[in-house]
């Protein structure tokens, strides 16, 4: 049998503002299924799963901690200093609320983990700024900021890579296709 990987290589960390708790939308219920079929990789730093639960309300707060999370500790000097430059992107005046020292940390965890951080904070009339409104600046710090929008197609383009692939070996191997293939 043709043993290839269904895992696409991609991880995402989700912002607090993609909770999908009532499954609403559309996008990030591609996502979880993607992460639920083991296509990708899911999860949310501590302090966006905190935001999340923030409000009260039992359903999102359930949906919240579904996800793996991650710390946020500072363990070196270089990690301190990233700090420093994403609060100087986002809040060139500083923090000055636990929901902006929040956003910090959130993107400072998609960095640290490696991850790509699915967000839908700022670059918009209201917000200009924000997480998305910087991305061009943080992607010199290491960390891609997308929608979920851009983030599934992304995936669609692995996942076409990845079938193409498997029917090529297939078809030169004379193997059978793996069960996934055309499915994702």
């Amino acid at each position: 049998m043709l043993r290839l990987d269904r895992y696409v290589w991609l991880n995402f960390h989700i912002d607090a503002n993609r909770i999908n708790s009532r499954r609403e939308l559309e996008h990030m219920n591609r996502i979880e299924k993607w992460a639920d079929d083991d296509v990708i990789f899911l999860e949310m730093s501590q302090a966006a799963q905190k935001e999340a639960v923030a409000g009260g309300d039992p359903q999102r707060e359930q949906k919240a901690y579904s996800y793996g999370a991650t710390e946020s500790s500072l363990s070196s000097p270089h990690e301190r200093r990233l700090w420093r430059e994403i609060e100087k992107i986002l809040f060139p005046a500083g923090t000055t609320t636990a929901s902006q020292r929040q956003d910090v940390e959130i993107v400072f965890n998609a960095i640290k983990y490696d991850a790509i951080l699915i967000t839908d904070d700022g670059a918009s009339k209201k917000q200009p700024g924000g997480i998305l409104g910087n991305r061009d600046r943080l992607r010199r710090l290491g960390v891609v900021v997308m929608r979920d929008e851009e983030a599934v197609r992304m995936v669609e383009a692995l996942i076409r890579k990845r079938d193409d692939l498997a029917r090529k070996l297939s078809q030169e191997m004379g193997e059978v296709l793996p069960s996934w293939v055309g499915k994702d």
